[in-house]
């Protein structure tokens, strides 16, 4: 359904670096800078990126928005929250573990990148 999807930086630096060693969890090699203003990670199944806003303004995260990124097993999810709070992210929502509900059991940990922004690893339990 997506081809990508892109957030908002206020700090390349800290983004990058955020970025890296998060989705390094999840087997991603590290972001490609584009521009001077902004760094691409390219998958087979997607592209997650972050930009200097355009219009110079200062970049804000969405109220109620989530970018979710898709995990192997808990312990890349475990992984991916442990290198994000060591990398500048703050923990948010409930601590990292298992949630039932109509989509079945899910293994989930949120976190707040450098700026605000919501993301989280999801690993969904074999039925």
């Amino acid at each position: 359904m997506f081809s990508h999807v892109m957030v908002g930086a206020n700090d390349l630096e800290a983004s990058r670096k955020f970025y890296d060693a998060v989705l390094g969890t999840l087997g991603i090699t590290p972001g490609v800078l584009n521009r001077d203003t902004r760094y691409f990670y390219r998958t087979p199944t997607g592209v997650f990126s972050f930009t200097l806003p355009l219009d110079g303004k200062t970049a804000t995260p969405p109220n109620g928005g989530t970018i979710g990124f898709a995990a192997k097993s808990a312990t890349e999810v475990d992984a991916f929250h442990a290198a994000g709070v060591a990398n500048g992210g703050v923990s948010c929502e409930d601590p990292p573990g298992y949630r039932e509900g109509p989509a079945g059991k899910l293994y989930l940990a949120y976190l707040r990148d450098p700026i605000g922004n919501k993301i989280c690893a999801l690993f969904r339990e074999p039925a």
